[in-house]
């Protein structure tokens, strides 16, 4: 198998693109998808400082070395989520990924922030554990970003975490979710920053690949929580749809960003106000942050 740019050894088959490409001609692919996936969307400039929220995986981390790679002054964010060994680990890889290069990182815990760690707010809310998680990172990546003056917050999502997203969301019809699903969501309100997804373009088998080729050490075993998660049943189910028919999953994302995300845009406006307790955006009164720290202290 040839290289499909040099016709030298291909190291890496990516049959939705057709093409194969060696170490090198890979990774400059994977850097060009990250820079169109910018352009295209117009996420952030070359003169506005990115946080990166990293969380010691191949996506978060595989984006964060294309941007420093790229010129672009970025500054790391770990969310400690106090996930027993697994938490430990995920945050050691993102301390030495920072200092071998160069690059600060703020690390901020859940627990702090919260009264509890994930696995006590699981016990304490009897919800799934996603749910507190994601509550938790979403408030905490934007306050962290407004607090240190950041526009933006890159995040390490990829191919195939949007195609499930997007696909639970049409499974059950959530017309509400529907017009969030983009690569990059605006700050629509002076305490809420840019939220941008690079990687929206690469598949999880592809940052893996220019993990592995740029020795990036990242944490390979899965969040404990994550098993018997619907999201994880969802990318099953797209997977074995990419390989019958490669260029599955790409399909359908682009095609909804493309072709169906603006006729599921509301035209009235969602009012937002600020919490009246922690001064951060909600649609309410108190912020579901806030009620959930009231939650896990009234059950402590």
């Amino acid at each position: 198998m040839k290289c499909t740019k040099c016709g030298g050894k291909a190291s890496i088959e990516l049959r939705r693109h057709n093409a194969a490409f060696c170490a090198s001609d890979f990774v400059e692919f994977f850097r060009n998808q990250v820079r169109e996936a910018i352009r295209k969307y117009r996420m952030f400039g070359r003169d506005e400082h990115v946080l990166v929220a990293v969380s010691g995986g191949k996506d978060s981390l595989a984006l964060w070395d294309a941007l420093i790679a790229d010129g672009y002054t970025t500054t790391g964010l770990y969310l400690d989520l106090g996930i027993f060994d697994y938490s430990v680990e995920s945050h050691a890889k993102c301390e030495a990924f920072a200092e071998s290069h160069g690059v600060p990182l703020i690390v901020s815990k859940v627990a702090d922030e919260v009264g509890a760690p994930v696995p006590v707010i699981k016990q304490v809310t009897r919800r799934p554990p996603c749910s507190g998680c994601g509550l938790s990172k979403r408030y905490l990546m934007n306050r962290v970003a407004l607090e240190h003056g950041f526009p933006v917050v890159a995040t390490g999502h990829n191919l195939d975490d949007e195609a499930a997203t997007l696909f639970g969301s049409v499974m059950h019809w959530q017309t509400d979710a529907l017009p969030r699903q983009s690569p990059a969501l605006a700050a629509t309100h002076p305490k809420l920053v840019r939220r941008v997804k690079p990687l929206y373009r690469l598949s999880e088998r592809e940052a893996a690949a220019y993990a592995f080729l740029r020795g990036i050490d990242y944490i390979v075993e899965e969040c404990p929580f994550a098993a018997g998660a619907t999201s994880i049943a969802h990318k099953e189910i797209l997977t074995r749809m990419e390989e019958a028919s490669p260029g599955a999953k790409h399909n359908f994302l682009f095609g909804f960003l493309d072709k169906a995300r603006a006729a599921f845009e509301r035209a009235e406006a969602v009012t937002l106000n600020e919490c009246t307790r922690c001064g951060q955006v909600t649609t309410g009164t108190v912020c579901a942050f806030c009620k959930l720290s009231d939650q896990v202290k009234r059950a402590r």
